[in-house]
């Protein structure tokens, strides 16, 4: 049955600390400007209902559900978004992604014990879903109770966002409409596919994923728009539940875990922060895993930032260079505002908890190489965080005894464009990456067509069949 549970959900602005209404779109505070989290003032009542013992029981019950408002991310409706009613709950197949054990081979090679969560088996092949599934149920909440006859959803993207803001538009249909601004030139050929394939306005935009931004949200502040990007706090509601994915699957036990997390807009490492807060007061985890955001040092502002002395910290925006990471590649993300506060709250939980490291870009592509070399199916952001578990190893920051949960973000096929270029040696300089030549990979010639025209069927099956023999090394029997 779905949850009777009702919670009470409040805008928190996290300047001036005004609360607002959650009957209006709203994705900063109309007073000061600055950025806002959802808050269920009622949530204290849970404990009264169990303790988490009680909690945790509820959510594995969950897992055999068959009620499609909870097969996804909504199995922790309570902790989510629970205003919401069955109705108004879209499901698309997303949450609950596989946590896939590191090639054993690999982890020995490394020294290193780790995890991909492969968040790109998500219905658009991304980690984007888990947040728009939350979005597009609350603005469908919106529709239905404010008997809206029609809506714009509207995004700034590097790929990934536009992606799955266009398919679950496609999917819920009217009111709600959708449209998505990509930097020009910035996007790969598979993720421009993708928006387009789901009949989305796609427009395009000169510059970076900043300059889609600023304009994104300029039609915010003067049109009636929902703005889809991890500035809308109910995107960073739905990412929670990948924390709450990641503790169900280790039994609820996470001490040991250390998570590693690409910052990009810096939505989901925050919201993974929030995720494991909330779990903790209720009681269904009784400590806090360590977790580390990842940079590239061609957009690495947050890093910047925790790098100095906390005495000397001052946020500042920078000018990105090309990533391959093209989803990190945000020089002033919109969400460092709800970073700092949940660092600060993570922080007093658990002292030395939260970390930053920078790496290398070609750290970031020779570790996707790699990791793909051996059986898995990461994104230039899965090989951000593996760059940056083997960089914290190497500053002494992760002990061999912790094992690390690498956040894959989107499928790998969704950036094949930089592994050809990787194979073929054809980065532009300012992607600053020259390929390793024994990871790259070429396909090898049998024989050419003109020698296959003068031969009958039987002769040029023995002879491409002699060839590959010898190229592989086959024995005759």
């Amino acid at each position: 049955m779905f949850p009777g549970y009702r919670g009470k959900l409040e805008y928190v602005c996290l300047g001036c600390g005004q609360r607002f209404g959650i009957d209006e779109l709203l994705y900063t505070c109309p007073r000061c400007g600055q950025v806002l989290l959802l808050e269920d003032t009622a949530r204290a009542t849970l404990r009264e209902q169990g303790d988490g013992v009680f909690w945790r029981n509820v959510f594995d019950s969950r897992a055999a559900s068959r009620v499609t408002a909870l097969r996804g991310i909504f199995r922790y409706y309570e902790l989510l978004a629970p205003v919401l009613d069955p109705e108004d709950i879209v499901y698309l197949g997303e949450g609950h992604t596989p946590v896939v054990e590191g090639a054993p081979a690999l982890q020995k090679r490394l020294g290193a014990r780790f995890m991909f969560k492969n968040d790109g088996q998500n219905p658009s092949a991304s980690f984007k879903d888990r947040g728009m599934a939350c979005a597009f149920s609350y603005l469908r909440y919106l529709a239905r109770t404010k008997k809206w006859d029609e809506v714009l959803g509207i995004c700034a993207s590097t790929g990934d966002t536009s992606a799955a803001a266009a398919m679950y538009g496609a999917y819920v249909g009217e009111p709600i409409k959708t449209a998505v601004l990509l930097p020009q030139g910035k996007v790969t050929l598979q993720q421009l596919s993708q928006p387009l394939g789901s009949g989305a306005t796609v427009l395009e935009i000169p510059g970076v994923f900043d300059d889609c931004m600023k304009v994104v949200e300029f039609l915010a502040d003067n049109y009636r728009v929902a703005l889809l990007n991890s500035k809308n706090s109910w995107r960073i509601l739905g990412q929670e539940s990948y924390a709450c994915e990641v503790a169900q699957w280790f039994g609820w036990d996470v001490e040991k875990l250390v998570l590693f997390v690409p910052i990009g807009n810096a939505g989901n490492v925050s919201a993974i922060m929030s995720g494991f807060l909330k779990l903790y007061e209720l009681g269904v985890i009784t400590s806090l895993p360590r977790l580390f955001g990842v940079q590239s040092e061609h957009a690495d502002p947050v890093w910047r930032y925790y790098s100095a002395e906390p005495e000397k910290r001052v946020y500042t925006p920078v000018t990105v260079r090309p990533s391959v990471a093209q989803a990190a590649m945000i020089g002033n993300p919109v969400s460092f505002p709800r970073v700092k506060t949940l660092v600060e709250r993570y922080e007093a939980v658990r002292h030395g908890a939260f970390g930053v490291v920078q790496v290398a870009e070609q750290d970031i592509m020779d570790a996707t190489i790699e990791a793909n070399r051996h059986g898995h199916i990461a994104c230039t952001q899965g090989g951000e965080c593996l760059a940056g578990l083997l960089r914290a190893r190497e500053l002494g920051l992760v002990g061999r005894e912790e094992l690390a949960i690498l956040d894959s973000t989107a499928h790998s096929l969704k950036f094949s464009s930089f592994q050809d270029m990787y194979f073929n040696d054809t980065f532009p300089p300012s992607y600053e990456v020259r390929p390793n030549p024994a990871m790259a990979n070429r396909p090898s010639s049998v024989l050419s067509a003109e020698e296959k025209e003068v031969m009958d069927e039987a002769s040029f099956t023995r002879k491409a069949a002699d060839v590959i023999a010898k190229t592989l090394g086959l024995r005759h029997i």
